[in-house]
């Protein structure tokens, strides 16, 4: 995550958000043309994420499908959630996942590895 005091879409403090995961897998029954007119359909790609929720990153993994990880405010979960019940079912098989930079506490371990620390 960002610093504490960096400030999101929603006007919550990095402090107030969850970062969550969210693993978009391909219906591989589905051609790209069939799932590009579902989700136009389903408006998708104007509705996801819902407003106040940021896209931290948004990978494809050939094969796979898409690695979704999103910074959300927790009173807005419940939104995620209904968004992607609303647009991305039939389209993608979804499994979430709350998550955190772990970086930070890496360099942390490290640090204190190098200075003879566990």
């Amino acid at each position: 995550m960002t610093a504490a005091g960096a400030t999101f879409a929603d006007g919550t403090k990095g402090a107030e958000a969850i970062l969550l995961t969210v693993f978009l897998r391909h219906d591989q029954s589905n051609n790209l043309d069939a799932v590009q007119s579902k989700l136009k359909e389903a408006q998708w790609w104007t509705r996801f994420p819902p407003e106040g929720v940021d896209i931290v990153s948004w990978h494809v993994a050939m094969g796979f499908g898409q690695i979704v990880i999103l910074r959300v405010p927790p009173a807005r979960l419940a939104a995620v959630n209904v968004e992607l019940e609303r647009s991305a079912w039939g389209v993608f098989r979804t499994e979430c996942f709350a998550s955190y930079d772990f970086l930070p506490v890496r360099a942390a371990i490290t640090g204190r590895v190098a200075q003879g620390g566990q």
